[in-house]
C-alpha cells in the first residue's frame, strides 16, 4: 500500500514515524503480511515480554501454520503449546475463535473491527491493532506502551485506567493518527513506549518527542500515566498431593473454565482459617476425588505471583488410605508414569513438581 503524506502540522505523527524507519524493532511477525500470524502475536503479547513471546510465536507457527490447523486440534494441543507464556484463557480464546472462524468467516480473519471484536478474546486494542497493522486500516489503538508515551507527550493528568483517562488517551491516539499509515504508527508507538519512554528512568535524552513532550518540560515524566495505588494482593496457601501407585501418578485436569483451566495438576487447594497442612490436603482430596489419602514426607514449597494474589504451595508425597479417586470437581484424571508427565499441559508450579518427579528424586 502506498504511503500517504503526513499533514504539516501532525509533526508529532511525522517525528514519530521518521525515528521508526530507523529504530523498528525486529521480530518474526513483523512484515508477515499474514493476518492470522499477526492476531497470534498481538495476542501473545498481552501482558508479555516481546523477548519471551518469539521462541512460542515461531513453535506456534510451525505447529498451528493456519487458521484451519489451529481450529483442527485438541485443546490439550493448544495448551501444551501455550505452556509457560501464562494467563491461558488466552490460548482457550484464540481455539474457540479459529474454530467460530471456520464456521462463520470461512477461515479468514475479517477487517473490520466490529467483526474482529465478535472473536473471543479480541477486545478494542486487538482488534484495532490487528486492523491497522494486517490490514491497513485507519485505527488508532492503546496498549500499556501507547498509553505511557501519550500520557506523558500531552501530560494526562487523569487516573489512566479511569474511564475518563481512557476516553481522553483514546481521543488523542485518534487525533494523531496519520492517516495511510495507521499500522506503523501503532508499531512506532509501541517500539518508543518499550525501548526510550520506559515505565522507570526513561530516556528522555534519546525520544524523537522531548523537545514538545509537555511531561519532559514540568519535569514530571515518572509520574505519568497517572494510575492509583493498587491494594495489596492477597497470599493463599495451597497443598497439592502427589499420590503414588505401582509406579505411576495420579494428576486431574482442572475444569475448563477460570484460572488454569484446561491444565494438568497435582490435586490439592487452599488452606482453610484453621487447618495445618496434611489437615487442609485431606480434606481437599476428599472433596474433589472422593477418597482418603496418607499425608507423607514434604516433597517442596513453591511460590508464584498471579495477577490478583500469590500463592505459596505445599508438595507432599501421599498414598491411597480408602476408596478409588472419582473426579468429582475436576474434568479428568490419569494415572500416569513420571515420563509421561511431559505430555500433559500444566502450570508453572505442577511443571516444576513434574520435573522434580521426572528427575527420580521423589518418586
Amino acid at each position: 500500500m502506498t504511503s500517504r503524506p503526513i499533514p504539516s502540522h501532525n509533526r508529532f505523527a511525522k517525528q514519530l514515524l521518521c525515528w521508526y524507519a530507523k529504530h523498528a524493532r525486529s521480530f518474526p511477525w513483523r512484515g508477515n503480511l499474514d493476518p492470522y500470524a499477526i492476531w497470534i502475536s498481538e495476542v501473545m503479547l498481552q501482558q508479555t515480554r516481546a523477548e519471551t513471546v518469539i521462541p512460542y510465536f515461531k513453535r506456534w507457527m510451525l505447529q498451528f501454520p493456519t487458521i484451519e490447523a489451529l481450529a483442527n486440534a485438541s485443546q490439550q494441543e493448544v495448551l501444551s503449546a501455550w505452556e509457560g507464556l501464562g494467563y491461558y484463557g488466552r490460548a482457550r480464546n484464540i481455539h474457540r475463535a479459529a474454530r467460530m472462524l471456520m464456521d462463520r468467516f470461512n477461515g479468514a480473519l475479517p477487517e473490520e473491527v466490529r467483526l474482529l471484536r465478535k472473536l473471543p478474546g479480541v477486545g478494542r486494542y486487538t482488534a484495532a491493532a490487528i486492523a491497522s497493522i494486517a490490514f491497513g486500516k485507519d485505527e488508532p489503538t492503546l496498549d500499556g506502551n501507547i498509553r505511557r508515551v501519550l500520557a506523558r507527550f500531552f501530560n494526562v493528568t487523569e487516573e489512566a485506567r479511569s474511564v475518563n483517562g481512557e476516553r481522553i488517551l483514546w481521543q488523542l491516539a485518534g487525533q494523531q493518527l496519520p492517516i495511510g499509515r495507521a499500522g506503523d504508527y501503532n508499531q512506532a508507538l509501541m517500539d518508543l513506549g518499550a525501548v526510550i519512554c520506559t515505565p522507570r528512568s526513561p530516556m528522555c535524552e534519546r525520544c524523537p518527542l522531548e523537545k514538545a513532550c509537555q511531561a519532559r518540560a514540568l519535569g514530571v515524566q515518572e509520574q505519568r500515566p497517572v494510575f492509583l495505588k493498587k491494594p495489596s494482593i492477597p497470599h493463599h496457601i495451597v497443598t497439592a498431593a502427589v499420590i503414588s501407585r505401582a509406579g505411576r501418578v495420579l494428576i486431574a485436569c482442572r475444569p475448563t473454565h477460570g484460572l488454569l483451566g484446561g491444565l494438568w495438576e497435582f490435586p490439592g487447594g487452599k488452606q482453610q482459617d484453621g487447618e495445618d497442612l496434611p489437615t487442609c490436603l485431606r480434606r481437599e482430596i476428599g472433596e474433589e476425588l472422593g477418597t482418603e489419602i496418607e499425608v507423607g514426607s514434604q516433597i517442596g514449597v513453591y511460590q508464584h505471583a498471579y495477577t490478583h494474589f500469590r500463592v505459596t504451595l505445599y508438595a507432599y508425597q501421599c498414598t491411597l488410605k480408602r476408596g478409588e479417586p472419582r473426579p468429582l470437581q475436576v474434568e479428568d484424571l490419569r494415572w500416569v508414569t513420571t515420563d509421561e508427565l511431559g505430555q500433559y499441559p500444566m502450570g508453572k508450579i505442577d511443571r516444576q513438581i513434574s520435573r522434580a518427579l521426572a528427575a527420580s528424586r521423589f518418586i
